[in-house]
């Protein structure tokens, strides 16, 4: 299955108490909304502990139920068993296409990744401290930095500059990468073929990390590539195709070369002189 579902998918979100800020809840079922349908929305915790008391009115207001787990030792997160043991009660009823996992502890890496071996997707939400192993343990990562920003209406993430940009050499290869995968003979590529690459290659990568809204604006900002928005042919719909100019550059360097080169002229062949009778 691919990371991108349609609206229809039937999601279970599970949640973290202990790893997870109230305040973005809003913008993190809006996010989840992108993929699919929240058909199960739980969240585990030990409510009797006051470190949770911000949770109370938002489960109310987005019918998100509570799932009660008291820390029977100090140091041991029950919690996390709890929901690891629904989340595989859930899978097993096979009414689901995808997982949405919101914590940032790595404790959820292998759960994540045997759902995956069931064939269902799963979605991560954490903060950009979770740990590499669970991020790629997921089909897609979102880090909750960008969701607050949709909270806040401030950037809480700023644009990264073109220079920082073409300096990021991770994200320089991970973007000639994908297009590479994805282009034609002449180098170019649809944008949304691009972004699937991407998807697969790394599951936390999410053009908001940087502080744009689309893949798009992230690609154009670099100045490293070739932007090209073409109508299609019912006249209407737009699609984007991109090109690495550092392709193209070198494409047009060797045309000039050729031209450039004296051609050479043909060689005129010589009459055999004739020879007079005796």
């Amino acid at each position: 299955m691919n990371a991108t579902s349609s609206p229809q998918t039937r999601l279970a979100v599970l949640i973290d108490a202990d790893n997870a800020q109230p305040s973005i809840t809003d913008a993190l079922l809006s996010e989840i909304a992108k993929y699919g349908v929240a058909s199960v929305k739980r969240i585990y915790g030990d409510w009797t502990t006051p470190s949770l008391g911000g949770w109370k009115a938002v489960l109310l207001e987005h019918s998100i139920q509570p799932v009660q787990q008291f820390r029977y030792t100090v140091g041991k997160n029950a919690t996390d068993t709890a929901m690891i043991i629904d989340a595989m009660d859930l899978l097993y009823t096979k009414r689901f296409e995808g997982f949405c996992l919101v914590s940032s502890d790595s404790d959820f890496t292998r759960l994540a990744s045997r759902i995956r071996e069931e064939g269902l997707l799963v979605y991560g939400f954490g903060e950009k401290k979770t740990p590499k192993a669970f991020v790629s343990a997921c089909d897609k990562f979102i880090f909750t930095e960008v969701l607050r920003f949709q909270v806040d209406e401030e950037p809480t993430v700023k644009k990264t500059s073109p220079n920082e940009l073409k300096g990021d050499a991770r994200l320089v290869k991970l973007l000639r990468t994908a297009l590479d995968a994805a282009s034609d003979e002449s180098g170019w590529a649809h944008l949304g073929t691009v972004g699937s690459n991407i998807a697969k290659q790394a599951p936390e990568f999410d053009p908001r990390n940087y502080g744009f809204s689309k893949l798009g604006e992230l690609v154009a900002a670099t100045k490293l590539f070739e932007v090209d928005e073409r109508v299609q042919s019912d006249g209407h719909s737009r699609s984007i195709y991109i090109r690495d100019k550092k392709k193209s550059d070198s494409k047009e360097k060797s045309r000039e070369e050729k031209e450039a080169k004296p051609k050479s002229k043909p060689r005129r062949s010589r009459a055999k002189p004739k020879v007079k009778g005796s």
